[in-house]
């Protein structure tokens, strides 16, 4: 359930205005309008649109240099682009365990698992939290180790007037259709202060201008003009997301379950609204009766594919943890209140 069959009713007649528009080539080919519209909201100086947010992670590694034979410390508890990316980049992922309260990566894990080949850090902030990140931005400016943020959950969020996007020496955005923001076709962007990185960034995209090694990345204009239209309702979006999720914390607060209440000065946009059960076979009775989605049920390190992909690992106990009790309640700014009471009802009767 994710609220945008809903949302293209309420909005069809503008759609159709913009879907003439693109057909008649009534707008320019070009979508830095796109890119100008995400550099007002985040605050940041270049935006670079992309056809992913995966693609957005590879590019911020090539980006920042990072070749074979180094080594780049990664969430195990995400989705997988969050990890794979390093590999397309050549390097080896390092998958570190995360804090049980904020299911962002743990410092004591970094620093468990940093070595003299980590050259950068990938840090995503999962399902619209942010957490702070002095401590860890500070030990990887002692370490030399670049910080990419991967904000492609966290669009619109901050934590004390510091917004999702602006924190990473290279930042990403990702449009992909579960997003607060979608696009048609998904869609990704890379945020930087750094005038020859994006510069980069835009070869990178189109077939590397013929001058470096690049790929087929590029964002069409009907996606770019939908992403634009979206972005514009996303402070009205946002507000609905968080009263559901206060209505959601009023109901489930007195329950076994463990929920993140966000503190004062975390502007959360509920990308998504998760619970922790005591043990996997609560949460996996829940998910069935809801038919609700799991956010994520493997640890990245435990997908087949890292049979086979070199990789290093910490003893990720949290990750195990939180990956078999966890579950994502229905959240989209259209849910109505009687769909809110039965999914919570549903859960008080089951557990």
């Amino acid at each position: 359930m994710t609220g945008w069959d809903r949302e293209y009713l309420e909005n069809k007649e503008e759609y159709i205005t913009l879907f003439d528009k693109v057909m008649q080539q009534e707008q320019e080919r070009n979508i830095e309008f796109l890119e100008k519209s995400v550099v007002k909201l985040v605050s940041r100086k270049y935006a670079v649109a992309c056809g992913s947010g995966t693609d957005a992670l590879h590019f911020a590694l090539l980006g920042l240099g990072i070749k074979p034979g180094d080594e780049v410390l990664a969430t195990n508890f995400s989705w997988i682009s969050s990890a794979s990316c390093i590999s397309m980049a050549g390097a080896t992922p390092v998958f570190c365990d995360v804090d049980l309260d904020t299911y962002h990566i743990s410092l004591d894990s970094i620093k468990r698992m940093v070595s003299d080949k980590t050259k950068a850090i990938i840090y995503p902030f999962l399902f619209g939290s942010i957490s702070d990140t002095t401590e860890i931005l500070a030990f990887c400016k002692e370490n030399g180790i670049a910080f990419i943020e991967d904000a492609c959950q966290a669009l619109g969020s901050s934590l004390d007037g510091t917004n999702a996007g602006t924190i990473g020496d290279v930042s990403t955005l990702s449009f992909n259709a579960n997003k607060v923001v979608a696009g048609i076709a998904g869609g990704g962007m890379i945020l930087t202060d750094d005038k020859e990185m994006a510069d980069l960034f835009r070869k990178l995209r189109k077939h590397g201008d013929h001058e470096v090694l690049g790929y087929n990345s590029k964002m069409l204009l009907a996606n770019a003009m939908f992403i634009d239209f979206r972005l514009k309702k996303i402070d009205v979006w946002q507000a609905k997301r968080q009263a559901i999720a206060k209505k959601y914390d009023e109901i489930l607060r007195d329950l076994p379950v463990t929920i993140q209440e966000p503190s004062s000065d975390l502007n959360h946009n509920y990308h998504k609204y998760v619970v922790r059960f005591e043990d996997k076979e609560t949460r996996d009775v829940v998910k069935n009766q809801l038919n609700a989605s799991i956010h994520y049920g493997t640890p990245l390190s435990e997908n087949e594919m890292y049979k086979y992909i070199q990789h290093r690992k910490d003893d990720c106990v949290n990750t195990k943890q939180i990956a078999d009790t966890i579950l994502s309640l229905p959240m989209n700014p259209y849910l109505t209140d009687d769909e809110i009471k039965n999914v919570a009802n549903t859960i008080m009767i089951l557990i």
